[in-house]
């Protein structure tokens, strides 16, 4: 049969963006050159070691002595879902803290694992406070408590000390999504008592999307346990099954992907072999500065960009005292289209600055800084861009004034 014709486009050539927005981010460039190496077979030797590496290097960052801090293969929603369908089973109770749009997100994938949920809840701007958290998990009796640490949509970062020390109180297990804050705030598995943490590269940990890193504690890893069914095409007599409701989903089955992570090996998929590397660079730059150093970065940024926008007469959203380290939220001045100074930033300066979700949408701009991109020039840069965007639109901003107040904040 002849040849069809085929386009075959032209070889991957994207802009050299500046991604200043709520992620992803820039990959630091020991991230990508990290992900051009060979690739191995999944039980060779050295593949198995490097996956040991990647357990040990997580392990500090997310605050962790774990034997189960290991990798999912898939953005850091497939950890959440990972998470949340393997401690619930159809008609457990969980308390979901929910402050912002990816609160409702944990809502809706417990929704459809078929949990029966209530939430306790914060206007979009605020936190929950931990007194309410226990009010309502006193009332409801959960058997899990979830929430997200730094929620982008609004850019809070919710408070957890005390979050698992209610848990054990009650009874509950905790879980936590930490893909916007882990490499960019402190993160404290062992100090907060939390259960479960999830994460992601895209964000502070400056790689790409594609890799959700996890810890579980031990207690969670026996709940997890109690439900293993081993696929039946690689089980066998001597592997031992839980005597609970089996995980409702097979590629998100963490009974078995820990046994894929542990010294069984047993085969569940085929590990993404390329995000491995990139996810044990990530891990390797961020331990590799230091965490309280890279902590530090992370917070002069911040402060930089909260005062570079509040020099050029804009006005922040949400709750300063819990505003994330990494991510701004500006509101959008009166009579100023939003999208037409994104436009801007990015045709003229090759720079992007995130819009909002939901209730927010059209009313606010969230600008990123974190990672490889969390620099005094790219900060900035990004102030700059935005006060020329802003201009040409129309709207006056005090010359200057924003790059020189985030150089004063930067300190």
């Amino acid at each position: 049969m002849a040849d069809l014709p085929v386009n075959l486009f032209g070889e991957i050539d994207p802009p050299q963006r500046l991604l200043m927005g709520p992620g992803p981010i820039n990959a630091h460039p020991r991230v990508l050159r990290a992900m051009s190496a060979d690739l191995l077979g999944q039980f060779d030797p050295e593949m198995t070691g490097t996956m040991n590496e990647v357990m040990a290097l997580y392990r500090p960052i997310f605050g962790t002595a774990n034997r189960w801090t290991f990798l999912i293969d898939g953005t850091a929603r497939a950890g959440i879902e990972a998470a949340l369908v393997s401690l619930v089973a159809p008609g457990h109770r969980v308390l979901v803290v929910n402050f912002g749009r990816f609160g409702l997100l944990l809502t809706e994938i417990l929704d459809r694992i078929g949990a029966i949920v209530e939430t306790v809840d914060a206007p979009w701007g605020e936190v929950v406070p931990i007194a309410a958290i226990r009010a309502a998990a006193e009332r409801f009796c959960p058997r899990v408590i979830a929430t997200v640490h730094g929620d982008t949509s609004t850019t809070m970062a919710q408070p957890l000390e005390g979050l698992g020390a209610l848990c054990q109180e009650i009874g509950a297990f905790s879980y936590v999504d930490a893909t916007a804050t882990i490499g960019g705030m402190p993160i404290e598995a062992d100090a907060w008592g939390v259960d479960v943490i999830t994460a992601g590269l895209q964000k502070c940990l400056g790689g790409p999307s594609g890799s959700a890193p996890i810890t579980l504690s031990d207690r969670a890893a026996d709940r997890i346990f109690a439900r293993r069914h081993t696929e039946r095409g690689i089980s066998r007599d001597d592997l031992v099954q839980g005597r609970e409701r089996r995980i409702g989903s097979n590629y998100f089955d963490l009974a078995m992907i820990m046994d894929y992570w542990s010294e069984k090996r047993l085969n569940h998929h085929t590990e993404a072999t390329t995000m491995l590397y990139g996810a044990r660079e990530c891990a390797r730059v961020v331990l590799g500065e230091g965490l309280d150093a890279r902590f530090a970065r992370h917070a002069a940024a911040g402060r930089a960009v909260t005062a570079g926008l509040r020099a050029m007469g804009l006005t922040l959203f949400g709750d300063d005292a819990h505003r994330m380290a990494n991510i701004t939220a500006v509101l959008i001045p009166e009579g100023v289209d939003g999208e037409a100074v994104r436009r801007r930033m990015r045709e003229g300066f090759e720079i992007e600055i995130g819009t909002a979700f939901g209730p927010l949408q059209g009313k606010l701009w969230r600008i990123g800084a974190m990672g490889y991109n969390a620099m005094k020039h790219k900060v900035l840069l990004t102030l700059a861009a935005l006060e020329a965007a802003l201009r040409a639109e129309g709207h006056a901003c005090p010359p200057g004034a924003g790059v020189d107040a985030a150089l004063e904040a930067w300190g």
